[in-house]
Order: C-alpha cells, then sequence, then structure tokens
C-alpha cells in the first residue's frame, strides 16, 4: 500500500506504509502516531468529510455518531480507527474504500422475512467500535484501513456492481457499518433510486440521531442483541446494551422492518433466565413478529477456548422465546436443523423451508400462509 502526503506545506512525499509504519522516500521512517497526524489530499474531498461530531476547543472534536461519543484531540482517530481528526475537522479513512463486496443470499445475513432466497450484495470496510471477544471476522474488525487490503468504489459504482450482479438488494454487514456512515448512507440513497432494496447489519450502538437519518433509506435492518447484561456486554464485548436497546425501540417506530440475532456463546450468554428476560423485553417493546435467529457460536478470536454451543442449548432457548410470545424464533449456524426453517404461528405448518442458506420451499402466498391465509409480517414482493 502507498501513495502521497503533504509535508511541510505543499510538499508531496511518497510513503510505503510497512507492518503499521511508513517509509517515506529518502529513507525516513515515522512512527504510527507521526502517520496518524497526516491525512492524504484525497481526504479533502467534501466526500470524505465525516458527520454528526462537534468542534470543541483547541482543535478537538467529539464524535457523536455512536455511544462512545469519543473526544479526539488533532492527528488521531477515535476507538474505531477509521475517523480521524485534522485540524478540527473530522474525516473517514473508509469513505470508497470497501474491504469486499460478496455476493450471498440474504439468508446469510440473516434476513429471513425480505424475499426468500434472493442474491443480496453485502458491502464492508475495515473495522468496528466494538471489541467483541468471538468476533469470527476479527482480521477485517479489529484492523484499521492501512492494515488491511482495500477496493476502491464510488457508492455509484458499488450499486452499478449490485445491478451487474443480479442482485436485489444492498447490505451493509460483516464488520460494523456504523463506522462507514455516510458511505453506506450515499449507497443507500442511490440504490433506493435504482429499485434495490437497502439492509444493514449492526451491533446497534449507532447514536439516535445518525440512526433516524440512515432509516429512512432502509428497507430491513439485522441487530445482533448480544447478551442482556450489561456486564457482559461491557467485558465481552466493548459495548453497552442501554444503546443497543434504545435503537432497536426506533427502528420499531420508524416501521423499518427489524430482525435480532443473539449467538449464544457457553458461559457467557447462556443463562436461560436473561434469554427469558431478554425474549419477554422484545415482545413488550418490539411486539410479537419481529423475527429472533438463535445462533451457534464456534471457537473464535479471543474465545477458542470455549466449546461450541450445544445444540441442546440453542433448542431450549427457542423454547423459552416462543413460551414468551415471539412467533418467529430460528435456529442458525446448524444446517439442516428443523428449526433453521419459518414456521406458522397461526396453524403450525411449515412456511419456508431451509437448509443452511438455501431456500428449498416458500409457502407465503401474497404475504399469507398457504395453508390457513394467516398475515406473516415481512417484505415478500
Amino acid at each position: 500500500m502507498g501513495g502521497r502526503f503533504p509535508v511541510s506545506g505543499s510538499k508531496k512525499v511518497k510513503w510505503i506504509i510497512i507492518g503499521g509504519l511508513i517509509l517515506v522516500g529518502g529513507g525516513m521512517l515515522l512512527s504510527l502516531l507521526v502517520r496518524q497526524e497526516i491525512i492524504p489530499p484525497a481526504l479533502a474531498a467534501s466526500r470524505n468529510l465525516a458527520q454528526f461530531y462537534e468542534r470543541l476547543a483547541d482543535n478537538k472534536v467529539r464524535c457523536t455518531l455512536c455511544f462512545h461519543k469519543c473526544i479526539i484531540p488533532p492527528g488521531m482517530p477515535g476507538i474505531c480507527r477509521v475517523r480521524i481528526n485534522h485540524e478540527g475537522r473530522f474525516y473517514t479513512l473508509v469513505y470508497g474504500r470497501p474491504a469486499g463486496l460478496q455476493t450471498d443470499p440474504i439468508e446469510a445475513e440473516p434476513m429471513y422475512h425480505m424475499i426468500p432466497g434472493h442474491r443480496n450484495l453485502g458491502v464492508f470496510t475495515a473495522s468496528c467500535n466494538f471489541r467483541c471477544k468471538q468476533c469470527h471476522n476479527w482480521h477485517i474488525t479489529q484492523r484499521s484501513p492501512d492494515e488491511i487490503r482495500t477496493l476502491k468504489f464510488t457508492p455509484e459504482e458499488v450499486v452499478a456492481e449490485a445491478i451487474r450482479r443480479r442482485s436485489r438488494s444492498i447490505s451493509h454487514t460483516i464488520n460494523e457499518p456504523t463506522v462507514f456512515f455516510e458511505f453506506m448512507y450515499d449507497i443507500s440513497v442511490i440504490a433506493r433510486a435504482e429499485g434495490l432494496l437497502t439492509l444493514f447489519h449492526s451491533n446497534g450502538a449507532i447514536a439516535p440521531e445518525p440512526l433516524r437519518a440512515i432509516l429512512r433509506h432502509m428497507d430491513g435492518v439485522v441487530i445482533d442483541l448480544k447478551a442482556f447484561c450489561d456486564k457482559i456486554y461491557r467485558d465481552v464485548f466493548g459495548g453497552e446494551l442501554a444503546p443497543v436497546l434504545e435503537t432497536l425501540k426506533i427502528i420499531k417506530e420508524e416501521g423499518v422492518w427489524l430482525e435480532i440475532v443473539n449467538l449464544i456463546i457457553p458461559t457467557i450468554n447462556d443463562c436461560m433466565d436473561e434469554i427469558r428476560a431478554m425474549s419477554e423485553w422484545i415482545v413488550e417493546h418490539l411486539g410479537p413478529d419481529v423475527p429472533l435467529h438463535f445462533s451457534r457460536f464456534h471457537p473464535a478470536f479471543r474465545l477458542t477456548h470455549l466449546p461450541p454451543t450445544p445444540i441442546v442449548t440453542l433448542e431450549e432457548a427457542r423454547r423459552i422465546a416462543r413460551e414468551a410470545g415471539i412467533n418467529f424464533v430460528t435456529i442458525g449456524n446448524v444446517p439442516g436443523h428443523r428449526y433453521n426453517s419459518t414456521f406458522c404461528p397461526g396453524c403450525g405448518k411449515k412456511l419456508i423451508h431451509r437448509v443452511g442458506f438455501s431456500v428449498l420451499a416458500n409457502k407465503i402466498e401474497d404475504g399469507r400462509c398457504k395453508f390457513c391465509g394467516k398475515a406473516i409480517p415481512g417484505i415478500w414482493e
């Protein structure tokens, strides 16, 4: 990775990143701190200006995009690593620089009530505002933009690529889309104008104002409700529970289709009393028709010492959630499991037969169960 940046006024110096440092023409080696204080001239473009921040004294800024509300001195990034203060102005380092564009079935999000079986283009960049110990995408989410290979795509080019690949939707996923808010926003506006569906998969820790702004251009949202205990949120995921619950309520208020994922990790968040409390909260504040996906944990990142989630634990969690009144509860990351499929809460018959991410049969017609006629909430056309 290499490029040019301004040093001592308008002078341009060639640079190459090597092992997190910068090798500058002439052999000079700059530290990581110095590197963060230098902004490539490309960031001066209006599209690289970050939104949702306040200017403070001494050229500091306060980011207001997520719950962290980082106060950032000049030359430094926030906790997310991708939003940086340059002389009192705030820039995003990942606008137009996706780490990948990935085509999958929509079920991979997982989004089960949005035109089952269609092709979705996933957009992702470097980094995240959480520090989840179980993250299986840690090589992307726990890296800054200069530590991974990136592509160069404008929002218009992302939408054109989705159309070229015959995708019906674009999702912002894999890493936390909050950190590339501006890129996600512009893509979504253009995608909707082209007739594509839009969604994002998030940890839910975005602040209310930017959340409401992006929801105006979204058809669906998948939120990871990682636990129902604030201590676990802080100790295991580097987040907080309260902002996530607020996000869930706002999504429901705004009328955007919502689905929730709970990855059950042995010894971490597999307490059935907490799962019951979580399920009852969902029914009370969001209603019974928000799909809840219990997913199986597999050892990854900093939790390789833990075993995969026992299937009986997932089945017990599903039973509790159904008892609490949630109508659509599925089990994920267990290919071939009966409850990877969707069942009618009215007659109990199988509506959408899935094996892994593949849809083998869909018995929903005009938004209703083919067998008993019960309305099934979702986006079906």
